[in-house]
């Protein structure tokens, strides 16, 4: 089958197409035709091997997985012995290692059955973006009726941070460049702020702040919030190359007891659940991917750049 593989951690010019082995299934596998595979940071941070903390899951001299990919959305190819949910044939979407390829395996506990009105290209931009919004919101406690501020709003986590939060019943501010302002509005954002003309920190307060994008100083999120607000911390970005933003979640939770506000974070990962709990909201058209560009596999290295580089308003996804 064919596949983007590499052999060291680097950027896009590590990655080249080739042939390789199909995956073969045991236990709860389930082996996936992969129809169409989601580019993110998270496999930015696989394919990079940064921050070095991160190595210690990825593989400390070398990537463990030689075929990149997470998200995946296909149709069910064979399924192992202990595999009850699904059968050869499903539509399926969810999160397995080495999705970048024209097949792959992913444990039963994170696939979901695929949304009936999203594309194979729609739902393959959904799984680690939408599930991580999800957690950082139900980490955050979320409340109908409170304020709340996405920053990192024009992302992929972002985009549905803001969907999902009006979903909630929240009055939602997202923070974004002055580039994907529109972008954002039509997110269903109530306010937008252009970081590079306005300090949300002046805009507040907010009952919760979803920190996605743009590594502000946790003295900048506390003076954001309310007395008793909360601040929810995710992404890797930003810091040095040993903990990334890694420093910033952790100085959150080592300050958060001896003060009035919630600084906390979480652990987003896919799990069949979240993506069955999202299924409603999708077909209720109450969260819709946000798809910015597609491209083909043997383009990979063309999609993670334009990722890198802060290109995208939404979603990338390679179609397979």
């Amino acid at each position: 089958m064919r596949a983007v593989v590499r052999e060291a951690y680097g950027g896009p010019e590590v990655l080249r197409l080739d042939r390789v082995p199909r995956p073969l299934v045991k236990g709860d596998d389930v082996l996936v035709r992969v129809r169409a595979a989601g580019v993110d940071r998270g496999v930015w941070h696989m394919l990079t091997g940064l921050p070095y903390l991160g190595r210690l899951a990825f593989g400390i001299r070398k990537p463990k997985d030689r075929v990149l990919g997470l998200d995946l959305a296909g149709t069910v190819e064979a399924v192992g012995p202990d595999v009850t949910r699904f059968a050869v044939g499903d539509a399926v979407y969810g999160s397995g290692r080495g999705s970048y390829a024209e097949y792959a395996v992913a444990p039963e506990t994170k696939l979901a059955a695929k949304p009936e009105g999203l594309s194979f290209e729609q739902a393959a931009a959904v799984p680690v973006s939408a599930v991580t919004a999800l957690l950082g919101l139900r980490a955050g406690k979320i409340r109908e009726g409170q304020k709340v501020l996405v920053t990192g709003a024009s992302g992929g986590v972002g985009s549905y941070a803001v969907q999902l939060a009006k979903a909630y019943g929240a009055q939602v501010t997202g923070v974004c460049s002055a580039g994907k302002v529109e972008f954002v509005r039509t997110l269903g954002a109530d306010h937008v702020i252009d970081y590079t003309r306005e300090d949300f920190a002046d805009a507040g307060p907010y009952d919760l702040i979803l920190d996605i994008g743009g590594n502000p100083p946790i003295s900048r999120l506390r003076r954001a919030l309310t007395r008793t607000g909360t601040a929810v911390i995710t992404g890797g970005e930003g810091g040095g190359k040993l903990t990334g933003g890694l420093h910033r979640q952790l100085g959150a939770l080592a300050l958060s007891p001896f003060i009035s506000q919630r600084l906390t974070t979480f652990l987003g990962l896919v799990g069949a659940a979240e993506l069955q709990d999202l299924a409603p909201l999708i077909d209720a058209g109450k969260i819709a991917p946000a798809l910015d560009r597609t491209f083909t596999l043997a383009e990979t290295q063309d999609a993670i750049r334009f990722l890198e580089n802060g290109q995208a308003s939404g979603k990338v996804v390679l179609t397979i």
